[in-house]
Formats: structure tokens, sequence, C-alpha cells
């Protein structure tokens, strides 16, 4: 009887433990999205800035209207290259968070 109360008691203590670092890992995900939001907008803050002045550059040098073009639709793609990679990467954050979560909910039980 004195062993099964020790256990029940050690168990309960384990469990306890359990959940609150599930509780803990759910404001974790919260604090690495909140980074990768922020991160995000400082690329996105970067080079719109290298674009802003790529773009200023031209005022000073004499560049042809087909180099302005294909300098256009080079920052063109960047700037959807970038939406795509910035997209990408917070899905793949959220489809760690899910198959993290089905984990725990699949050996919890």
């Amino acid at each position: 009887m004195r062993k099964y109360l020790i256990v029940l008691v050690a168990s309960m203590c384990l469990g306890i433990s359990l959940a609150t670092t599930v509780r803990a890992q759910g404001a974790d995900w919260q604090t690495q999205r909140k980074e990768l939001k922020a991160q995000q907008k400082e690329q996105w803050k970067a080079l719109k800035t290298q674009q802003k002045n790529r773009k200023s550059s031209w005022k000073n040098s004499k560049t042809s209207s087909a180099e302005r073009s294909m300098a256009n639709h080079q920052m063109d793609r960047e700037r959807r290259d970038m939406k795509q990679r910035q997209k990408d990467a917070m899905q793949d954050m959220k489809d760690r968070q899910k198959s993290l979560n089905e984990n725990q909910r699949a050996y919890g039980r």
C-alpha cells in the first residue's frame, strides 16, 4: 500500500510537470511566430531600401530604358521571391507546430 501511494504521488507530479511544459511550448510557439514576423518585416524593409537606392542611383547615371526595364523586372522577381519564401517559412512553422501537437495527442493518450 505504501509503495502504491508513493508511485501514485510520483506519477501525479510527473503528469503535472509534463502539462506545464506543454503549455510552455504553446507560449514558445507564439514568441517564435512573433520573432519570425519581426524578422520578415526587417527583411522586407531592407529589400525596399535596397531597391529604392538602386532606383535613385539611376538619376546620377545614364541608363537606357531597356536596362531600367530589366532592372524593374528583376526587382519585381525579388519581391515575389521574398514574399514566397516568407510565406513558406510561416507555413513550415505552422506545420511543425501541428505535427508536434498531433504527436503529443497520439502519445499522450
